[in-house]
């Protein structure tokens, strides 16, 4: 059976995706849940304007990100730490650490965005990568300093 997905299906398609799927999970599954719809051709139609308008949002999303990411690249963070012998660090810096940081510049951005391996623990100047959204990724320039 032939339907139009209304949203984005994972390991099937994206919204608007004309696909061919068997016809029991179309009706026991992907018809109730209001997944997609019977492609007929005023359907196909109207998954065309889907399309356009999935399109337009999505370039949007990625223009905002692109924004994001060039105003994160201008900025820097620093967090102050408390440091022993030989500049070991008490503790570490995390993710939220860093998200509470750049709240304070004026943009929030989620802890789960952030793409620290490990949470730092030493003193000195990092590149830390930030998942945007779109598919884009930005940086922000970490200091940890000594208290």
């Amino acid at each position: 059976m032939k339907v139009i997905l209304k949203k984005d299906v994972e390991k099937l398609g994206n919204t608007g995706d004309v696909v061919s799927v068997k016809d029991g999970y179309a009706r026991n599954f992907l018809i109730p849940q209001g997944l997609c719809v019977q492609a007929t051709r005023s359907n196909t139609r109207m998954a065309d304007e889907l399309k356009k308008i999935q399109d337009k949002k999505s370039k949007k999303a990625e223009n905002a990100a692109q924004n994001l990411a060039k105003k994160l690249k201008d900025i820097s963070v620093t967090a102050t730490v408390k440091a022993g012998e030989e500049d070991k660090l008490f503790g570490s810096v995390t993710s939220q650490v860093i998200a509470d940081l750049v709240a304070e510049k004026g943009i929030v951005i989620n802890k789960h965005d952030i793409l620290l391996e490990e949470p730092i623990k030493e003193l000195g100047v990092f590149d830390v990568p930030v998942k945007l959204g779109a598919g884009v990724k930005g940086e922000i320039k970490v200091w940890v300093v000594k208290e």
